[in-house]
């Protein structure tokens, strides 16, 4: 027997019944598409936090107040205040003799306050940074400067806005050499940076940048930092570097024992593991939620299959009496699972992978570098659990047809 013809017949009794076919093949659909736009969705999320970890330089290495192990990171990351890390450690850290291969470092501390100029206010995000921060981290200036070791000494009243933040307060003016209000506290504009978009639930374009002792000691009166940031001269370093920061620190507080560690030290590379494996779990459990609605699909598949089942009785009879075997009856109830499926498969993965499209178009429009990812596996997935799916869910109808006696088959009405 010929392939074409157990899929001609598929094909004649998918018409029969069209608007039930169509029912049963939207659930494997519904199915494969959310599949299809979860892996996709998942890809592109974990592709963006790490090129935004990466972004921010790729030869860094993060200090956390705060002790943590290996299975998870500090309290700090989880909003608890943890005074332990301080400007002093800094300096130490970016002592030759302690760290050769650091180059340049900076501590960050953070706070929201209202921006005023004029008529014009916002709820604004700060953030207390060192003098070397462009040492540190990329960022370009659209116009203006960066403020220096000695203003930051000083306890200067100076700002760099980000690109948006200038445009909210400013408009189409000059921001250079104007002076706002910041938590009552007035600060002349000196420079702006260049627009970079969102990170992570920040937008550094929405930031007002200040000098970290400006922030601390008149801004938010505190004398620690809530995290800090080494530049190293060369991946390669990276883990020497690493074991300097951490012994620097310990001898710094007089720590004897690594199990009493009161900070945590993180290098990019290890962020980026962390947050690969992080994603891949969490990409592929919402996947496997979205697959259940695939089991909605099947049991569909198994109910379209065995009512034909019943009303194709005297065919199946009839196909039994001039010699057909059971296995012919069983792989053409299989395949005409398996082509219901396979055509659901297809059409859920054009449906995928055009809301993930559409997906893509919206969150670049809110302002996120997102990519379009559709992954060649992920396709390779959803088609082979399609199928997979069809000959699960169509083998009881198909043995069920086997099964039928030609002379009972023959003799139903």
């Amino acid at each position: 027997m010929k392939l074409s013809s157990p899929i001609k017949i598929s094909y004649k009794n998918l018409m029969a019944a069209k608007f039930r076919s169509f029912l049963t093949i939207l659930g494997i659909i519904i199915g494969i598409a959310s599949v299809i736009v979860v892996m996709a969705i998942g890809a592109s999320a974990q592709q963006l936090i790490i090129s935004q970890v990466t972004g921010i330089g790729s030869n860094l290495i993060g200090v956390l107040p705060g002790a943590s192990n290996d299975k998870g990171p500090p309290a700090s990351v989880f909003g608890i205040v943890t005074t332990t890390l301080k400007i002093s450690d800094l300096d130490a850290i970016m002592q030759k003799k302690n760290v050769p291969n650091a180059v340049a470092a900076s501590g960050y501390v953070s706070g929201i306050a209202t921006a005023e100029y004029k008529s014009n206010s916002s709820e604004s995000n700060f953030q207390g940074v060192s003098a070397s921060f462009l040492d540190v981290e990329k960022n370009d200036l659209k116009s203006g400067r960066f403020f220096t070791q000695e203003e930051d000494n000083g306890l200067a009243r100076v700002a760099v806005l980000g690109s948006k933040k200038a445009e909210d307060l400013f408009g189409n003016d000059d921001p250079i050499g104007k002076i706002f209000s910041l938590k009552d506290t007035n600060f002349t504009v000196i420079g702006v940076f260049e627009k970079k978009g969102a990170s992570g639930f920040s937008n550094a374009d929405e930031l007002v940048y200040v000098p970290l002792e400006t922030a601390q000691k008149i801004m938010l009166g505190i004398n620690y930092l809530n995290f800090a940031r080494i530049k190293i001269d060369s991946l390669g370093n990276m883990d020497k570097a690493t074991s300097d920061i951490e012994y620097t620190i310990r001898m710094k507080h007089n720590i004897k024992n690594q199990s009493d560690d009161d900070f945590s030290v993180r290098n990019t590379a290890q962020a980026i593991e962390t947050i690969t494996k992080v994603t891949n779990v969490l990409k592929y459990f919402l996947a496997g939620i979205a697959a259940i609605s695939l089991l909605v699909g099947g049991i569909g598949i198994m109910n379209i299959m065995l009512i034909s089942v019943h009303q194709r009785i005297r065919e199946v009879g009839l196909r039994k009496a001039v010699g057909a075997r059971t296995r012919h009856i069983v792989s053409q109830f299989l395949i005409e699972s398996i082509f219901i499926t396979t055509i659901g498969g297809i059409l859920g993965i054009i449906f995928g992978i055009l809301i993930s499209f559409l997906a893509a178009i919206v969150i670049n429009a809110l302002g996120y570098t997102w990519q379009f990812i559709i992954s060649f596996s992920s396709i390779i997935l959803a088609t082979s659990i399609s199928i997979l799916i069809g000959i699960i869910f169509g083998l009881y109808p198909a043995r069920k047809a086997s099964q039928v006696s030609p002379m009972e088959a023959l003799r139903y009405e």
